[in-house]
């Protein structure tokens, strides 16, 4: 379960062999004994329930899929007819990524597993001469995010993050960026990103696993525990679900595995709000958790119980971000983003854009191309065909893992906070909490035994 020295130092050498030998970063795989990237690539994807398939479903238009991967049998071979369905070919079957990975056909893969498998997962997969679009958000840990930079600039291999309100959303967040960097509001003061709350759930009994799910497997890195489960159903999530566990869908309820709403739909919202303050290579100086409810009680850090959800179900969180702005981060309100500044404000969400900023368009348009200035160039028909358009360049795509990793330090930030019960200072060059030995130890996270990454 480990990458072992060998298999880093036989990607090394291939990368050595292929730059003396004049060859491009697309053919690195040739040297490796992979195939290089075709016109029409082929992906394969790792985790199936719930966004697995999204992602999935709309690239079939751009790519092959060769191969899916699942630990529960059921989803997998639900994955499996649909994806035959979809594209007239039927891909192969998998329990253990570590097949996929084996794959010498495969240019790609599209990881969605729960959060704690994210890290393991792309890194050996660039090491196996992958390139990597991974589902938001991207880390467990702030240590994760610094061992996954360090690898892509290793490797060479394109990894795009799956915050796709940055290509996709009627390129209402584009328009929302171009405002603040042409000075449609003036100087920004205050940022709130509205991200929903979380619901506290009733105490959760171990059962017996579901048949066909390696509940071994799907654990991985996080600790042994037992599977939780009540039996009222969720409906509409890759199938029906238990609406309360420890596992499918309800994953980011726990802190084992996922952060709850700040790493959910604030990967999105705090991503948005930073490419438009231009702070997408620093980070804050100070979080400060002004109100929050944990649905348990908690001791040094971490819950007294683990029989039920565990992240914050409200919040507001202030955020010091550079150049004197004010970001807040709440359970409360629409869910979106609004923009304050000395000259204006205006509110942007996937469904709407609104404003006297914007309603100015009409008779002041946004200067001609300031869209594309924004995203770097023509805006692709969907994330997906950007990775695609970035495997070719061999250029980082538009979710590049730098940027990503900079703004949920915020989201990873908030929870450490609420969970320590404290604000936290942080100095984003050393990219370490200022004076809080405490607070340090939860930057990093040790993987169970037989499920470490090795470098």
């Amino acid at each position: 379960m480990t990458i072992s020295q060998q298999s880093r130092r036989q990607f090394l050498q291939g990368m050595a062999a292929a730059g003396a030998a004049g060859v491009l970063l697309p053919s690195t795989n040739r040297a490796l004994g992979y195939e290089s990237p075709n016109e029409r690539p082929v992906f394969a994807t790792i985790g199936l329930r719930n966004q697995g398939w999204g992602i999935t479903n709309k690239s079939f238009k751009f790519a092959d899929f060769a191969a899916l991967a699942d630990v529960d049998e059921n989803v997998l071979g639900e994955n499996i007819e649909k994806a035959e369905k979809a594209q007239k070919k039927k891909p192969d079957a998998y329990k253990d990524y570590r097949k996929v990975l084996d794959r010498k056909d495969i240019d790609a893969v599209m990881i969605a597993t729960p959060d704690h498998w994210h890290t393991k997962i792309s890194v050996e997969a660039m090491y196996a001469g992958k390139d990597v679009y991974c589902e938001k958000p991207l880390t467990l840990t702030i240590d994760e995010g610094k061992l996954i930079e360090k690898v892509v600039k290793e490797t060479g291999r394109v990894f795009q993050v799956g915050t796709m309100q940055r290509s996709e959303s009627g390129q209402r967040f584009l328009q929302a960026v171009a405002l603040v960097k042409n000075g449609r509001i003036g100087t920004v003061k205050k940022v709130t990103c509205g991200i929903g709350g979380m619901e506290a759930s009733p105490v959760i009994p171990a059962v017996a696993v579901p048949q066909g799910l390696d509940y071994d497997f799907w654990l991985g890195p996080a600790a042994e525990v037992p599977y939780r489960a009540l039996p009222e159903m969720r409906q509409g999530y890759g199938g029906g679900v238990p609406l309360y566990s420890n596992c499918h869908y309800s994953f980011r309820n726990w802190h084992e595995y996922s952060g709850g709403k700040l790493t959910d739909w604030g990967a999105h919202h705090v991503d948005i709000a930073c490419w438009a303050l231009g702070a997408t290579e620093t980070g804050p100086s100070r979080i400060a958790p002004l109100e929050y409810t944990l649905p348990v009680e908690y001791k040094d850090g971490y819950p007294v119980v683990n029989d039920q959800y565990n992240t914050a179900t409200k919040f507001k969180i202030q955020v010091d971000m550079p150049n004197d702005v004010e970001m807040i981060i709440t359970s409360e309100g629409d869910n979106g983003i609004l923009f304050e500044g000395t000259e204006g404000r205006f509110f942007v969400n996937r469904g709407k854009i609104t404003g006297t900023p914007v309603e100015d368009l009409k008779e002041n348009p946004l200067p001609e191309g300031a869209i594309e200035e924004v995203y770097g160039g023509p805006v692709s028909e969907n994330h997906t065909a950007n990775f695609i358009e970035a495997m070719h360049s061999r250029k980082q795509p538009i979710s590049d893992v730098w940027s990503h990793n900079r703004m949920l330090e915020i989201c990873h930030l908030s929870n450490i906070a609420m969970r320590l019960d404290r604000e936290l200072k942080w100095d984003p060059a050393k990219r370490e909490v200022i004076g809080d030995d405490e607070a340090n130890t939860f930057l990093a996270r040790e993987n169970r035994k037989g499920f470490e990454i090795n470098m």
